[in-house]
């Protein structure tokens, strides 16, 4: 903190610092880092993030988070006026493959790749490799099962890939697909 600490910005402004704090932010940010960058109580920040994910639903930009980080990121609907603009042709596709791993992971998020092999039927270390190395999923750590297998969550990237603010907005699953269990 400096000596000079900017005074806390009023109700009406602080989505707006909010907002400034998010845009110069390399990395997601929690709802606490930028209460705290602010000089506001967190849930006066969270009040701020909805307010802005509310008015940025009509605009080119989004509130995205991944349940506790937050980030700006462009509508996916003007993905490809950012391409053209970027000199960007269409990204890589991913294979049905590796959009059935995604599917696993990002449903029952932490997973081991045991878990994913064991409903996929099939060794699956390629793909989650690749999925990795494409910023999609990550290891978020290990499970307390034998071994201490890695445990997988999908990423903010993720998220922006598939145009999702949040992975509880995930659609449903069809009722003939088995329901993930709950993660341990």
């Amino acid at each position: 903190m400096s000596d000079s600490q900017p005074k806390p910005p009023s109700a009406n402004e602080l989505p707006w610092v909010i907002e400034a704090l998010l845009f110069v932010s390399e990395e997601p940010q929690t709802a606490g880092a930028l209460a705290r960058a602010a000089g506001v109580g967190e849930g006066s920040a969270r009040k701020a993030l909805q307010r802005l994910a509310a008015e940025y639903e009509a605009r080119g930009l989004r509130l995205q988070e991944d349940g506790h980080r937050y980030q700006l990121v462009t509508a996916p609907e003007f993905a490809p006026y950012i391409a053209e603009l970027l000199g960007q042709g269409p990204g890589q596709r991913l294979s049905r493959a590796a959009l059935e791993t995604l599917t696993i992971i990002a449903y029952r998020q932490p997973c081991t790749r045991a878990e994913i092999e064991s409903i996929r039927g099939v060794n699956s270390d390629r793909l989650v490799a690749m999925l990795e190395q494409r910023g999609l999923i990550e290891n978020t750590g290990q499970s307390e099962a034998p071994g201490r297998p890695k445990l997988y969550n999908t990423t903010m990237r993720f998220l922006e890939h598939f145009g999702i603010r949040s992975p509880r907005d995930l659609p449903p699953l069809p009722e003939d697909e088995p329901q993930p269990e709950a993660a341990m």
